[in-house]
């Protein structure tokens, strides 16, 4: 086997291990309406199935269902929320049954899978916010990031150092650093 031959396994080897790890859990898969929280609440629309996700901001735990308000964040290829400082407008989602405020507590992440079933609006402060209302086929609640996702970034940027057969790895430019926000594995 030739230094080519080696090079261009090695890469396509590394193509398809870097896919597999952008497929979402096979309950998550599917086709959903490509509609954000902020955009279902100003068109009004219910009906469409969506899969939308974010960071849970509260619990709601009824007699016979569980609603949670939610951050909505955009998905990645895993349909994971991403971790940004930015958000696609907030939403409530509710299913039957308890689902317990310890373990979806605030600040954790979840995936929700259902349909628009109508609107509420509540308060964020002084301001009267209009939420679209998910009726939850399935709630996904995401692992909670440790600090291994979280990558520190130093001053001067990346640079990269060869290796042995020819390619390069990225590492934080020495120097002083600051912590990075969480890194998502996109």
């Amino acid at each position: 086997m030739t230094a080519t031959t080696a090079r261009i396994a090695l890469i396509t080897l590394a193509v398809a291990l870097a896919s597999g790890c952008a497929t979402a859990p096979k309950p998550l898969r599917g086709e959903y309406a490509v509609l954000s929280p902020a955009q279902a609440s100003d068109a009004g629309q219910t009906g469409p199935s969506v899969r939308w996700g974010g960071q849970i901001i509260e619990v709601d735990t009824g007699a016979e269902r569980t609603c949670f308000e939610v951050l909505g964040r955009d998905l990645n290829a895993s349909a994971r929320p991403r971790s940004a400082d930015t958000s696609n407008g907030r939403f409530l989602a509710c299913r039957e049954g308890f689902y317990d405020p310890a373990l979806f507590a605030p600040e954790r992440e979840i995936t929700v899978i259902g349909r628009i079933d109508g609107y509420e609006t509540r308060p964020v402060g002084e301001y009267r916010y209009r939420y679209p209302r998910v009726d939850a086929e399935l709630i996904f609640l995401w692992p909670e990031r440790d600090e291994s996702d979280v990558y520190y970034v130093g001053t001067m940027g990346w640079y990269g150092r060869p290796y042995w057969w020819g390619g390069y790895y990225l590492r934080p430019y020495p120097g002083p650093r600051h912590k990075a926000a969480p890194r998502t594995k996109d």
